[in-house]
């Protein structure tokens, strides 16, 4: 499973608010928000590699959101195995709604 089966999940930076939905602490940036609002629309919520002028999606970008658990690891693409490929998480959906509101 290469790198992606030795990401953890991390323990602090999320609380929990009334309806038992992780809440993020920390905000997303800008371009965070932009990789993670893709995947609202998306089936399932799988998140783009490439931004809307088609340059790829940096992976540390994609780790740091993994990392906090805006995102998480979907499949490993056989063709491309340094891609990661991701799905929102309930957590990241909160987050990036949040940071649109």
């Amino acid at each position: 499973m290469g790198a992606v089966g030795k990401l953890a999940w991390p323990a602090d930076g999320f609380i929990f608010d009334s309806k038992n939905l992780l809440q993020p602490t920390v905000k997303p940036t800008e371009r965070e928000v932009s990789y993670l609002r893709r995947g609202l629309q998306q089936p399932g919520g799988k998140l783009p590699l490439f931004d809307l002028d088609g340059q790829e999606f940096e992976p540390a970008l994609i780790r740091r959101c993994v990392e906090r658990g805006w995102a998480m690891p979907w499949f490993s693409n056989p063709l491309k195995p340094d891609w990661l490929v991701c799905k929102l998480t309930p957590s990241g959906r909160a987050a990036v709604e949040q940071a649109l509101a």
